[in-house]
């Protein structure tokens, strides 16, 4: 062993216990790696900082451009109310849904795209469901790299696979040769977190659950956040009624903030709009009074979910403060005066002036500068009243600028990149083309573009796949697997199936699967001719095990969704190890009985 395989060992060892330890940031030590491998000339200055030019890195920053660009066109939005539609409020369904859904993608999409995609869906179910973001994101990823061993497609080792085999002589796998062995891994996956995800996944006291910069300031100026959904009946009196006559605002300290009617959803309805059986209304206020107005006018309570998705997404609407400023042209006007509900499309709950709150009889308020009005609305409506010289939003909101008309641009874009990468193409040339087309198109502006990447996860990437550069050019792997064959040469077919599985599992935490695969192919291909025994199941074996990388957050997958989920090292250590083991072992069971 020489100095610069021991360098390598070194930073190995180095790199696994300050992940253990969680003592330093992730991207910092990846930093660190890289660096001393420059230092200690293991690796060129070219080669040390290879990885910011990686495949895998402009295919990161790329899928995280195009996620940003479904999102933003409404597409993400689409699928997440019918997810939420069809799992209701069961959180064991909601993680199973969109595990499946994610790991039957990975079947014929790129594990990392896949999660990109899935990432914006599973934050929106998370808040407008209120569970921790982290019991949701970390199955789903997870299901992501399992769903990969669906086809000879789904990952980059089983297609190198395939010409790595062709080169030695050998046939090729079919499209589905590896589908038995993958859709059991995808079962395993979806049962592991199930059954066990309240003991996997630790609660986080920094979730995304907790309360958000407007609910804390909803908080401070004790505005009542309760609303409720109900239907009009036939035999209700309010039918045929408009909201000014049924003397709604001055009987009760309500607000109905919006009303929808077959397909439309009338907000902030003025005091015209009339009032029919068969509507469904959103009422705002104390459950209390709006529990007495609804039994009085024979009310049928219902789900917000199905009939005002948006009311239910704290993403999609909320409260905010709106301030007359000087020269307005609306000072000394009244609310009716300026039909402000059916102008804005937000409806006012209350105003204060000078430290005095006034909460009824809104409508014919006189409005003068300095005034301010608590309103609820859509975000988009509210942006448009910031864009006027009549108010001034000083409420912080998160100013959603969609572009639903260019839903099928995006998604189109998406179906390019997918295609690309099925005929051969570079994932990270499949990935920039299409997310370059999508900022041609409009989707989304390359300042956009910028604010969107994850740079702490581009640092990490390119910080590590030095490492794995450096443990080919040294011959550290090539001479760590022939210790382990070597080792077993002479036993029966499971250990060397055991030790194949177990090798690639390894190699894949801390290197490209890729470069796992070109390494141990040949290796256990020709330790099976010794043994007797048909080369190409090992093959496959070594190339569907350089997928088990769950214990750290390496793999492309696993470092996206490091910091959205707020997970720490241990985390993945403590959910990964488990799913690791079953991995090896699922695999095994399935090679030793059927392909073996």
């Amino acid at each position: 062993m020489d100095t610069p395989m021991m360098i390598v060992f070194g930073l190995l060892l180095f790199t696994i216990l300050m992940l253990i330890l969680d003592v330093l940031r992730i991207d910092l030590i990846a930093l660190i790696v890289m660096l001393t491998l420059g230092w200690t000339r293991v690796l060129s200055t070219q080669e040390t900082f290879a990885g910011f030019s990686s495949n895998a890195v402009i295919a990161m920053i790329s899928v995280m451009m195009m996620s940003y660009g479904l999102s933003k066109t409404g597409v993400i939005d689409g699928f997440t109310h019918w997810l939420v539609e069809k799992s209701g409020n069961d959180k064991k369904k909601i993680v199973l849904l969109l595990s499946l859904a994610a790991g039957l993608l990975s079947g014929v999409m790129i594990t990392v795209g896949v999660a990109a995609i899935f990432l914006p869906v599973v934050l929106k179910v998370a808040r407008s469901q209120k569970i921790q973001v982290s019991e949701l994101l970390m199955p789903m990823g997870f299901a992501s790299i399992l769903g990969a061993n669906l086809t000879m497609v789904g990952s980059a080792p089983l297609i190198l696979l395939n010409d790595l085999l062709v080169s030695e002589g050998m046939t090729e796998y079919g499209l589905l040769a590896v589908f038995p062995v993958g859709i059991l891994l995808l079962v395993t996956g979806l049962m592991y977190f199930w059954i066990g995800s309240s003991r996997l996944l630790s609660q986080k006291s920094d979730d995304i659950t907790e309360l958000t910069e407007q609910e804390q300031w909803m908080e401070e100026m004790s505005i009542c956040r309760n609303i409720e959904y109900y239907h009009i009946p036939s035999a209700s009196p309010l039918h045929g009624k408009t909201i000014e006559s049924s003397e709604l605002w001055k009987k009760y300290p309500v607000h109905i903030l919006a009303i929808k009617e077959g397909d439309e959803v009338i907000w902030a309805p003025w005091r015209e709009t009339q009032l029919l059986a068969g509507q469904f209304l959103a009422i705002q206020g104390q459950t209390s009074t709006i529990t007495d107005f609804a039994k009085k006018h024979y009310l049928e309570k219902i789900e917000a979910k199905k009939y005002f998705p948006s009311l239910a997404d704290s993403e999609a609407a909320g409260f905010v403060e709106v301030m007359i400023p000087p020269r307005s042209p609306i000072e000394g006007k009244t609310l009716r005066g300026i039909s402000f509900r059916k102008r804005y499309a937000v409806e006012p709950l209350m105003i204060f002036r000078q430290g005095e709150k006034v909460e009824q009889n809104l409508s014919d308020y006189r409005l003068q500068q300095g005034d301010t009005l608590v309103v609820h609305g859509e975000w988009n409506h509210i942006e448009e009243m910031d864009d006027r010289d009549h108010f001034l939003v000083i409420t912080s909101y998160e100013k959603k600028s969609q572009v639903p008309n260019k839903s099928w641009v995006a998604v189109g874009c998406l179906v390019t990149a997918v295609l690309l990468t099925i005929i051969g193409v570079s994932v990270s040339m499949a990935f920039l083309t299409s997310a370059v087309l999508m900022i041609l198109s409009g989707v989304f502006s390359m300042e956009e573009a910028y604010q969107v990447v994850d740079w702490k996860v581009v640092f990490l990437l390119a910080g590590l796949i030095p490492l794995g550069n450096a443990m080919q050019k040294t011959g550290a792997a090539e001479w760590l697997a022939e210790q382990v064959i070597r080792g077993i040469q002479g036993g029966p077919p499971s250990l060397l199936l055991i030790s194949v599985a177990v090798m690639a599992s390894f190699f894949s935490l801390f290197m490209s699967n890729v470069g796992a695969v070109v390494i141990l192919v040949p290796l256990v291909t020709s330790m099976a001719a010794l043994e007797g025994v048909d080369p190409r199941p090992m093959a496959l074996l070594a190339a569907v095990c350089a997928s088990n990388s769950f214990m750290l957050p390496t793999h492309q997958v696993n470092a996206l969704l490091l910091s959205p989920g707020g997970y720490r090292n241990m985390d993945f250590v403590k959910a990964g190890g488990g799913m690791t083991l079953l991995y090896i072992i699922v695999t095994v069971i399935v090679f030793q009985l059927f392909l073996v």
